[in-house]
Order: C-alpha cells, then structure tokens, then sequence
C-alpha cells in the first residue's frame, strides 16, 4: 500500500482528499502546514505529497524546496489561483504537477495515479530487460536501474524530468512539440502545457548541460519543439 501526504491547512479539504485516496486503496497520512509536511515525510515512507501553497508556518512553495533537499518523490501542489505564477513558480521549485482550486477530487486522484504510475517505473519497481541501455555521446540512460549520467557523473533526475529525458533520447534526432512531450509523459490531452513542458526542459538542460544556454544534447528548434542530439 502506497504512503500519500496530503497537507493543507483546511481541515475539510484535507479530510475530502482522504476519503477519496483511501477508496483507491492509498494510506494518507495529514498535514496542516509546511513544516508538519516536512517532518511527516522525513520520519515517514511517502511516496508521493499533495501540498497546498497558501499555509501558515511554512507555505507549500517553501516545504517544496525543503523536501527536494532530500527526497524526489512526485509532489503535486494545491494552488487557489488560476494564474500561471503560481503554477510555475511550483515546477520552478521541484513540484511534478500542480491542481488549481476548486478541483474535481477525482481529477486529482486522476493526477495521483498518474503521478505515481512513473515514480513506481523510476524506482525500478518494475522487471526492465538488461538491454535498456541508452547513450548519446557522455549522457547515458540506464533504464534497468533508472540512473542517468553524464561523462560518468550521476545526475538527480524527478520522475518527470526522467521520463521526458528518456522519451527523448529513446527518438535522438527526432523532433517533438511540446503538446507531443506532454501527451507522450502525462498520457493526456496537452492543454495549456506550454509551461509545464517548459519548465521541466529547463531544469533537465540545468542538470545535464555544461553550459544550458549553449545546450550539447537538448536541443531546441524554434517554432517546433525539442530533441536530443549529440553535438560533436
């Protein structure tokens, strides 16, 4: 059974969000703001954290940089505002995924699954061949132990930033629109995805790129998408 986090500082909404992880078989543990979130997930397995961003103490924005100090589990954030600042200031942080208010409890429970489905697959949990071995020049992908390195460096990927950077190298050469990458990593309709897809790009080419300005491996062609490409 699979630990969930879900910290808001609104007892009611908390309590919502637990009745429907618990009908979808999840063990849910609660937090009323940023540093209880920080301390449950430091002295608890969780596999993954809802984490509102409005709270008192420590705002969900501050625990998220906290938790990412130490740990890569998949963190959706809980955000009142239907601007983009605070969606991307979440992704900017380490967040995987973010739900706006009000929500539909079963898109996120949606959201949930999705998010977990890739975290399970980048714990190894899942039986991968000997051969999943994937190299452009120095950057090398092992996707029987899910390690990524660079000229022999191991590089800290999320799940997310794992996933897009395997999807790809898997098609080196080949261009994909952001509305593609999204489709292909989230397996749903790419809607607003200009950001999200953004984001992560940038944080992958900050994690594997000498210089991410001047990128060797994840290129971008403008007006069309993104690709990998060994530049020799």
């Amino acid at each position: 059974m699979s630990n969930i986090l879900v910290c808001d500082d609104d007892k009611e909404i908390v309590d919502a969000i637990e009745i429907y992880l618990q009908q979808e078989g999840y063990n849910v543990y609660k937090a009323y703001d940023g540093e209880e979130a920080v301390n449950t997930i430091a002295a608890n397995d969780i596999q993954l954290a809802i984490i509102d961003v409005m709270m008192p103490k420590m705002d969900g924005i501050r625990a998220t940089m906290k938790i990412r100090e130490t740990s890569s589990i998949p963190i959706i954030i809980l955000s009142a505002k239907s601007e983009d600042t605070d969606k991307i200031l979440g992704l900017n942080i380490g967040a995987d995924d973010y739900v706006t208010k009000p929500f539909n409890p079963l898109e996120l429970v949606a959201r949930v699954k999705s998010n977990m489905r890739r975290y399970t697959k980048l714990g190894n949990m899942e039986v991968e061949s000997e051969d999943n071995m994937y190299q452009v020049g120095g950057l090398v992908i092992n996707d029987e132990s899910k390690e990524v390195t660079i000229d022999n460096e191991l590089v800290k990927l999320t799940p997310i930033e794992y996933n897009i950077l395997l999807f790809l190298v898997m098609n080196k050469g080949k261009v994909f629109s952001i509305n593609q990458i999204y489709e292909n990593i989230w397996n749903e309709n790419a809607i607003g995805a200009d950001n999200t897809v953004a984001v992560h790009i940038r944080h992958i080419r900050e994690k594997i790129e000498i210089n991410p300005k001047e990128p060797k491996y994840l290129k971008v062609v403008w007006g069309v998408g993104y690709k990998i490409e060994d530049d020799k």
